[in-house]
C-alpha cells in the first residue's frame, strides 16, 4: 500500500473523533428525537447545547476529591482550561506540556477536555489509543475548515477550531504521540430500555435529574454520567451509561457486519474485522455513542468537506436517525 494510498484511506474516515468542553437545563421537548425523515433537523439529544442563561456555580473554596485519588483541586482549578487535572498520575505516563498545561493564550491544554489519559466524555472524543497520524489530520481538517459541525453554536468544535490556529506542529505532533500510546478503556455501559431518567444539559453533555422522573426513550441515545460530580470534576476514570431503544443493539450489528442489505458498507472493511482500527485507520469500538451519531449526521449532511467527506457519503447517504441510533448502540457496547 502507497504512502498515499494511506493517508487517503486516513482522510476518507476521518469522522469518529475528536475534542471539546462544559454546563445546564434542556428539558423533554428539546431533547426529544425528530421524525424518522432524511431531510430531519439535526437531533437535540446528540447536540446538547447550553443555555443563554447559564451561570457556573460559584467556587466557594472547597476542595473537591474523587474516588481512589489523593489529590484535591478547587472549581478554579477544575475550571482552568490551561490545567489538565491529573487524579490518577499512575495510570499514564508524563503528560507533554501542550496536553497538562497547553500555552497562553490560545493554546488550552489538551488533557482539560479529553482528561489525562485522554478517554474524552460524551461531548468530545476519546482521542487514547487513536493513530497519531489520524490525530494529526484532523488538527489540519479543523484549520482548513473541512471539518465542521451540523449546530455551530456547539462551544467544542467552536474551541477545536481555534486552537487549530495557534497550535504549532510540533506541540501537534507531541499530543498526538502521548495519546496514540495510550490504550483505550470501557468507560460506557449500554442499557437498552424504553424509559430513561428525565435529563438536563450539564456542559455540552445530558445529565439525569435528581427526581428519578423517567419518560419514553422513543429513537435517541441517553448517555449521562453515571457519577456527575466526578466526570465534572474531570475524572478519567469517570463512566457513563447509554440508554438506547430495545433492539437496537441487533439492528446495529446488523449494519456495522453486514451493511444492512445495501443500506451502509460493512465498517469492518476499514476499521478492522474487530473495529478497533488498522493502520491510520481508527477504532470505532466503545466509542461514545453520542458522538458517533454525530459524525454520521455530519458526513451525511455536509458539515465534513474534503477528500474524507466524499469518500464517506456512500456509507451514510442512506441512513436514518434510527440507523445511526442502532449503529452507534452496537459500537457503543463493545470492548474498545
Amino acid at each position: 500500500m502507497t504512502g498515499s494510498t494511506v493517508r487517503a484511506m486516513s482522510a476518507m474516515l476521518a469522522a469518529i473523533f475528536v475534542l471539546a468542553v462544559p454546563a445546564f437545563a434542556q428539558n423533554r421537548s428539546a431533547a426529544a428525537a425528530p421524525s424518522e425523515s432524511m431531510a430531519m433537523p439535526p437531533p437535540a439529544w446528540a447536540y446538547p447545547v447550553n443555555p443563554p442563561d447559564f451561570k457556573p456555580t460559584p467556587d466557594d473554596g472547597t476542595l473537591r476529591r474523587v474516588p481512589d485519588s489523593s489529590a484535591a483541586f478547587t472549581l478554579t482549578q477544575l475550571r482552568d482550561r490551561f490545567f489538565a487535572p491529573d487524579w490518577h498520575p499512575g495510570d499514564h505516563p508524563p503528560m507533554p506540556e501542550v496536553v497538562a498545561r497547553g500555552r497562553k493564550p490560545d493554546v488550552f491544554a489538551c488533557g482539560f477536555c479529553h482528561r489525562a489519559d485522554g478517554p474524552g466524555g460524551p461531548e468530545n472524543s476519546t482521542l487514547a489509543g487513536l493513530p497519531a497520524a489520524y490525530i494529526i489530520q484532523q488538527m489540519a481538517n479543523y484549520k482548513s475548515g473541512a471539518r465542521k459541525t451540523s449546530v455551530p453554536q456547539r462551544a467544542p468544535v467552536q474551541l477545536m477550531v481555534s486552537l487549530s490556529r495557534a497550535v504549532t506542529d510540533a506541540e501537534v505532533e507531541a499530543a498526538a504521540a502521548y495519546f496514540s500510546a495510550l490504550k483505550p478503556k470501557a468507560t460506557i455501559r449500554v442499557v437498552e430500555t424504553d424509559t430513561v431518567p428525565k435529563t438536563y444539559v450539564a456542559g455540552w453533555f445530558l445529565a439525569a435529574i435528581k427526581t428519578g422522573d423517567r419518560e419514553p426513550i422513543d429513537q435517541r441515545i441517553i448517555e449521562v454520567p453515571e457519577d456527575l460530580e466526578q466526570f465534572n470534576s474531570r475524572d478519567s476514570r469517570a463512566r457513563f451509561i447509554a440508554y438506547v431503544p430495545i433492539g437496537s443493539i441487533a439492528k446495529g450489528e446488523a449494519l456495522v457486519k453486514s451493511g444492512g442489505g445495501g443500506k451502509t458498507i460493512p465498517c469492518g472493511i476499514c476499521h478492522g474485522v474487530d473495529l478497533r482500527g488498522t493502520g491510520p485507520i481508527p477504532g470505532i469500538a466503545g466509542r461514545s455513542p453520542s458522538y458517533v451519531v454525530r459524525q454520521l449526521y455530519d458526513f451525511k449532511h455536509g458539515a465534513w468537506a474534503g477528500t474524507g467527506a466524499v469518500q464517506m457519503k456512500p456509507a451514510v447517504e442512506k441512513l436514518a436517525i434510527e440507523d445511526m441510533v442502532s449503529m452507534a448502540a452496537y459500537l457503543a457496547s463493545l470492548a474498545p
